[in-house]
């Protein structure tokens, strides 16, 4: 990419942990964010065109997969153009002056609260308030200058907002880690790709499921994700989406060829090159 910036829109506030993988995908100097209040208006402004790419959750190892975000790409027909992983890290921080025996409140979005669970245990006179949004938590603290008010963000929203961090790192499980999705308008054009993402619908044939997976197994294509997602307006009825890796694209575009016939639909989200899967220890 060049060094002009491109607008990346994000669900949330500037420094929020979308604004983190955004930075990390495309390079933090060629980064101009567009933020939006959810998912949803987000998709909506790639497939208009309102912004360049976007950066969409998908899965967290500890919440698991964001089904709704599934059911995005298909609606606004958008197209996934690569993946990064982010440790989700996670920072007590208050203003300038403030220590922790000055704190009286928390406030921060409630998975981030409940995934520090345990150390905020270790001070049951706070009150823990619930917020829209991480970073956006951090913000208010600092726009409004709360004094005994603490904020659980992320260390960008610290730097962000002139916030000092007091606790660092209080998530319980230091193996929190989220995939977002980098999606566009048009189809990835890079050449060097070696991962994919599909969305089939099957018959209700006995063997329907496993035959397609054959076909994949076959090819020597690695499946690395398959998530059932309900079909919005036919109750019980799912779609299934599959992750897969490959080391040549011939095979990919042969167990295409040979998987379609064996679908009521097949659509291909996106052709990418694997993010940097981070190793768990």
């Amino acid at each position: 990419m060049n060094s002009k910036k491109i607008k990346i829109g994000i669900q949330g506030v500037k420094a929020s942990f979308h604004d983190v993988a955004a930075r990390q995908y495309f390079g933090n100097d060629k980064v101009d964010l567009a933020e939006f209040r959810d998912f949803r208006s987000m998709s909506q402004a790639v497939e208009a065109g309102k912004v360049d790419f976007a950066m969409m959750a998908i899965e967290n190892t500890l919440a698991g997969s964001l089904l709704p975000n599934y059911g995005l790409l298909e609606q606004y027909s958008l197209n996934i153009i690569g993946e990064e992983y982010l440790r989700i890290q996670l920072q007590l921080m208050v203003l300038p002056g403030e220590t922790l025996d000055s704190v009286e409140q928390v406030i921060s979005h409630p998975i981030a609260l409940s995934q520090c669970g345990q150390f905020l245990d270790e001070y049951p006179n706070w009150k823990v308030t619930e917020a829209d949004d991480t970073a956006s938590s951090a913000r208010l603290i600092a726009h409004k200058k709360l004094k005994g008010i603490a904020a659980i963000a992320s260390s960008l929203a610290a730097n962000t907002y002139g916030l000092k961090i007091i606790a660092p790192s209080i998530e319980i499980n230091k193996k929190n880690f989220t995939r977002f999705l980098a999606i566009a308008r048009k189809p990835n054009q890079s050449k060097s790709i070696n991962k994919a993402s599909l969305r089939l619908i099957l018959s209700h044939k006995p063997e329907a499921l496993s035959k397609a997976l054959n076909v994949i197994g076959s090819m020597g294509l690695n499946l690395s994700k398959i998530q059932s997602v309900p079909i919005i307006g036919k109750p019980y009825e799912y779609a299934i989406h599959l992750d897969v890796l490959f080391e040549k694209v011939e095979n990919f575009t042969i167990a295409m060829d040979k998987l379609k016939p064996l679908t009521l639909s097949l659509k291909i989200l996106g052709t990418y090159h694997q993010g940097n899967k981070p190793i768990l220890r």
